[in-house]
């Protein structure tokens, strides 16, 4: 089983350069299974009910989010209809769901969504508890590949809870950051680990937003909007080889691709 992974889709730029070429990266890679990390799909921030229809259509089996997941506010009412679409798990109260399983050819895969507590704002539960729970739960039901995506702010979070789940789970993977790191492995137990996959979002820019609007901030220290950035698109992710009959993971390969596409308004 090969699983794509793709970082943070940023604006229409990020989602008009993932949907208009997945489906060629897919039969390129010859990827079983994709799963997109959509919270800033809407302009930059957040998800709408249609652009998650867009990304799943385009080919994803699952879309993941993180702490912007809530900025478009009819995504709310939209998270109980889909299941393919996860929040963090440990936002316990909220609409929608962290964890989901379906079926493939070749066998079930089980996508798991979390986000990490250190330097965020929303007041969440623990992630390694909720998700250790979680995990017993789906091998007690005969699912053996299982993935993560942590979504977190300190790289220290994100490797601990690796190392936590090693053996546990096929891969974990973290978001949030939009910098894709070099340090792809396959841990002792058997578990492939990125800290971070990046963002699919314009290469010309300060994690996807106009150069000049943050440089400025920066310089000044004076509140401005940041617009999402034009031009070339990166798109950056991470695909994972897994191996169906022990869950364990074979391979894994940092994913990263330059894509000329114009940009669109939102």
């Amino acid at each position: 089983m090969k699983i794509l992974f793709l970082g943070d889709v940023v604006g229409a730029p990020g989602r008009n350069a993932v949907t208009q070429n997945l489906k060629a990266i897919k039969e390129e890679l010859g990827a079983d299974f994709i799963v997109i990390n959509g919270e800033n799909s809407a302009g930059g921030r957040g998800i709408t009910p249609k652009i998650c229809i867009e990304l799943l259509r385009a080919g994803a089996a699952v879309v993941t989010s993180g702490d912007h997941v809530w900025d478009q506010r009819e995504i709310l009412d939209y998270f109980p209809t889909e299941p393919r679409l996860l929040r963090p798990i440990n936002f316990v109260d909220a609409p929608g769901a962290g964890s989901v399983v379906l079926e493939t050819q070749k066998g079930k895969v089980a996508v798991l969504n979390a986000m990490g507590r250190t330097f965020m704002n929303p007041p969440l539960e623990n992630p390694l508890t909720l998700l250790e729970a979680e995990i017993e739960k789906l091998k007690a039901e005969g699912v053996k590949m299982i993935m993560v995506d942590f979504h977190a702010e300190a790289t220290s979070d994100k490797i601990a809870l690796g190392r936590a789940l090693d053996g546990q789970v096929s891969f974990v993977v973290g978001t949030h950051t939009h910098v894709q790191t070099a340090d792809e492995v396959i841990f002792p137990g058997g578990t492939a680990y990125l800290t971070d996959a990046g963002m699919c979002g314009p290469e010309f820019s300060v994690l996807g937003r106009e150069v000049d609007s943050v440089v400025w901030r920066f310089r000044t220290g004076l509140p401005t909007r940041f617009p999402v950035a034009k031009g070339a698109v990166r798109l950056c992710g991470v695909l994972v080889e897994i191996d169906e009959e022990s869950g364990k993971a074979t391979a894994i390969e940092r994913f990263s691709r330059l894509i000329e596409a114009e940009s669109a308004s939102e």
